[in-house]
């Protein structure tokens, strides 16, 4: 079994914000495998099903961002799920550009509340992981009204893509390929403006 999480806020005004990149990518999953994400146990919105023939519980942690790490250690010890082995965590990640996939295998939080949760409740930093670029704020935003805001109409169409793409990369993790995908997501899909004018 894998557990696949994606991560963000429950509720209508956080729908599609950049800190809702995971659930998103969780949505696309479902839609394509045909897996209802109705029940909620575990301090989450929980799906279960098939994807490539391999059983997946589809996860949406409920406890807002910072807590996040409740929620996934509440649903892996229930699926007896081993974090390092069988599950994915699909997040947001203002370092990198809006539509950039970076996969990784272990590390710290990078300043990810979310994903430092979850280390915390874990104890490990061990586990795969999908970060969707989202762009960094502007220097005088704050970080808190960036993540929770919205894209912007061109944005908004280079995120459907790499919903989509990262929901790609996450069969392909299941499947083991964990160096295939990230030979395939770890470059870039997306300049900056900057760098559209220099080319």
């Amino acid at each position: 079994m894998f557990v696949i999480v994606g991560l963000g806020n429950p509720g209508k005004e956080y729908e599609n914000t950049r800190h809702n990149a995971g659930f998103n990518c969780v949505d696309v999953l479902a839609s394509r495998y045909n897996i209802s994400i109705r029940e909620n146990e575990y301090k989450a919105l929980v799906g279960k099903g098939y994807i490539e023939g391999r059983k997946v519980v589809l996860v949406k942690p409920q406890t807002y961002m910072n807590n996040s790490g409740e929620a996934v250690r509440a649903v892996t010890d229930y699926y007896k799920a081993d974090p390092e082995s069988e599950m994915i965590i699909v997040y947001d990640d203002i370092s990198l550009n809006v539509g950039m996939l970076r996969i990784r295998d272990k590390g710290s939080a990078g300043g990810h509340n979310g994903i430092k949760s979850i280390i915390n409740h874990l104890g490990t930093q061990v586990f795969l992981r999908i970060k969707i670029g989202v762009g960094d704020k502007i220097p005088q935003m704050d970080l808190a009204d960036h993540v929770l805001g919205h894209f912007s109409k061109e944005d908004s169409e280079l995120m459907k893509e790499s919903f989509e793409k990262a929901a790609d990369a996450v069969v392909l993790l299941m499947l083991g390929d964990v160096e295939k995908a990230m030979n395939i997501y770890n470059r870039k899909v997306a300049a900056t403006k900057e760098e559209k004018e220099i080319q």
